[in-house]
């Protein structure tokens, strides 16, 4: 069993520890902004001129399963299958995963306005290429070549027709998986339009949005577990309380301040979350390695937020890394829905 797995199994059997906290690295924006989310390619002394190629970016994705602190590593397909052909995963607790669908809402290209109209349902990969390599599944029972876990993204807008014309989707997407034994976990976004609900009230719509979309959804094809926007501890405490059955997690937000990825995490699992996935918090850290090692440390409550910025600069300056912020900015919590519930 991969680590996620084990993590999953004990969660599910009310056995969970800090240490069983899921985090995974989201690098799956080639699917969304395109060529901007590889990164900075930076200099050994963190500076930076340029994003990194392709090439670059995948070496970022070799040494931090290499490292082995993750559990998770969220790719678009075409770059899971690169990193399979080398088995990069064959030995590793590292889960890999696919973006298993890239609805429009995501398509954050320069100059692009798609995502200011409600989301549309949208899927590029083919499930029985990642997960076999073939245009339809093999007969019988075959192990996968390639990740058998994908994300599934679906965005409720309070618009009924662009919300029904996402279930349907959903539904498909189902039945495919079903078909294949394709796993998948469930990523909501907050309305990506003006849904027309009040602000204090669009945490507790997705809220109700997600149970409801599940509530016919039996067993076999439910999600292992939920990606949402943090949107402060009461609405998580709600969702994560109703229905212990149903693992919770956050996704990683804005950029922010390295206080900010610190804080979300801590917060996440105070009020009940069991996964977190990161991408710009890792991707545009000035040392990708050294935040995922920080963030598994707070998640499993070894540091606070604030020591954690302190730690994670003083390893900064030991690898003679220039950070993008003085330490007095970095221990900032600049994300609003932080700010109250801040350590």
């Amino acid at each position: 069993m991969k680590r996620l797995d084990q993590k999953l199994a004990r969660i599910r059997a009310g056995k969970y520890k800090p240490t069983d906290f899921i985090i995974a690295d989201a690098k799956d924006g080639d699917m969304g902004p395109s060529l901007t989310s590889s990164g900075p390619n930076r200099g050994k002394d963190g500076s930076w001129t340029r994003v990194r190629t392709r090439a670059e970016f995948l070496d970022q994705i070799r040494a931090i399963v290499k490292q082995d602190i993750l559990d998770i590593m969220l790719m678009s397909a075409s770059n899971a299958e690169v990193l399979h052909g080398e088995k990069l995963f064959q030995k590793s607790a590292v889960t890999s995963a696919i973006r298993a669908n890239d609805t429009t809402c995501v398509w954050r290209m320069r100059g692009a306005a798609y995502h200011h109209t409600a989301s549309i349902p949208f899927r590029s990969a083919n499930l029985p290429r990642v997960m076999y390599g073939t245009a339809k599944a093999p007969a019988g029972k075959r192990a996968a070549k390639g990740p058998d876990l994908g994300l599934y993204s679906i965005t409720f807008n309070n618009d009924i027709e662009a919300d029904v014309r996402s279930l349907e989707a959903f539904n498909q997407f189902r039945a495919d998986a079903s078909a294949i034994g394709f796993r998948y976990f469930l990523e909501v976004f907050n309305p990506n339009v003006d849904s027309g609900i009040a602000p204090d009230l669009v945490p507790h719509y997705v809220n109700d949005a997600i149970l409801r979309c599940l509530a016919g959804v039996t067993k076999a094809e439910r999600p292992e577990f939920l990606k949402i926007a943090y949107n402060g501890p009461k609405a998580l405490e709600e969702l994560a309380s109703f229905d212990p059955s149903l693992v919770v997690g956050v996704l990683g937000g804005g950029a922010g301040t390295n206080r900010d990825a610190f804080e979300l995490i801590s917060q996440a699992e105070r009020y009940g979350a069991r996964v977190a996935l990161f991408g710009r918090k890792i991707n545009l850290a000035e040392s990708p390695l050294e935040m995922v090692a920080m963030l598994r440390r707070v998640a499993s409550g070894v540091v606070k937020p604030l020591e954690a910025v302190k730690a994670y600069h003083a390893a900064l300056q030991k690898k003679g890394i220039k950070p993008d912020r003085s330490l007095e900015d970095d221990s900032k919590v600049t994300e609003e829905v932080l700010k109250d519930a801040a350590a």
